[in-house]
């Protein structure tokens, strides 16, 4: 079984969050830029863990940018990936990046192409989605739980006041989110490892990004707390009902 991994960059999350050019860009200036948690936390170890009961026999690993996604591939690469694919562009459009992939993936074989549920920074949920369509495969989403037995994927998912268990046959696209597998940290084995496995810069195809980023918000500041005597409850319900407006 042949595995792709698509991974994507994201700030850490104590990156303090600020814009340039009229609030239109994000600024990155002295950024750190990790993995992004659901692509690495569930989908990329899920992956792994799958090789190492032997199920999968190679597993992939592909994003779309420039060179300063090179050190989060190599990280990728170093939990265990056996080769990266990186796409050299720079877009926020899913679709773009989406065709992007999946221009890759159609002649490569995958049975199997795992995503993260989301980015961390844009939470548009959106990649696996497109990646499926765009190949004419199966998609299931937000799973939590992936078995495979002859050559059928058995999982589980998150649906509104429960869970549900589907099963599919291969090749197919699933998005992945907690409860998959495990965090790692890569050893110095696999760091070292790392630095000679292959890691192929293609072009991308040409196609237009359908939209594009006017400008960024911040989330209005959090205003302060207010403490009520537990004896007054009263005036509880009062700001409940005309601040708050909860109840």
């Amino acid at each position: 079984m042949k595995i792709l991994v698509c991974i994507t960059k994201a700030p850490d999350t104590t990156t303090k969050v600020t814009f340039t050019d009229n609030n239109s860009k994000f600024n990155e200036s002295g950024v750190q830029w990790i993995i992004n948690p659901y692509d690495e936390w569930y989908a990329l170890v899920r992956a792994l863990e799958l090789k190492e009961a032997g199920t999968a026999t190679a597993i992939h690993l592909i994003t779309v940018g420039k060179a300063d996604t090179e050190p989060v591939i190599r990280k990728a690469l170093a939990l265990g990936g056996d080769e990266a694919i990186r796409i050299d562009a720079d877009s926020n459009d899913s679709f773009y990046i989406a065709t992007q992939i999946a221009e890759h993936a159609k002649t490569k074989g995958y049975d199997m192409i795992l995503t993260g549920k989301e980015s961390i920074d844009y939470g548009n949920a959106s990649i696996g989605a497109m990646v499926a369509e765009l190949l004419d495969l199966p998609f299931i989403s937000h799973v939590s739980k992936l078995d495979i037995s002859g050559g059928n994927v058995s999982i589980n998912r998150e649906i509104e006041g429960g869970e549900e268990t589907d099963s599919c046959a291969c090749p197919l696209v699933i998005s992945c989110q907690k409860g998959m597998a495990e965090a790692r940290i890569p050893n110095m084995r696999g760091i070292m490892a790392a630095r000679t496995k292959p890691l192929n810069v293609v072009a991308p195809v040409e196609v237009d990004e359908l939209t594009s980023i006017l400008s960024y918000d911040l989330p209005a500041q959090k205003t302060g707390v207010k403490m009520i005597d537990v004896e007054n409850m009263d005036e509880l319900v009062r700001l409940l009902h005309e601040e708050a407006k909860v109840i």
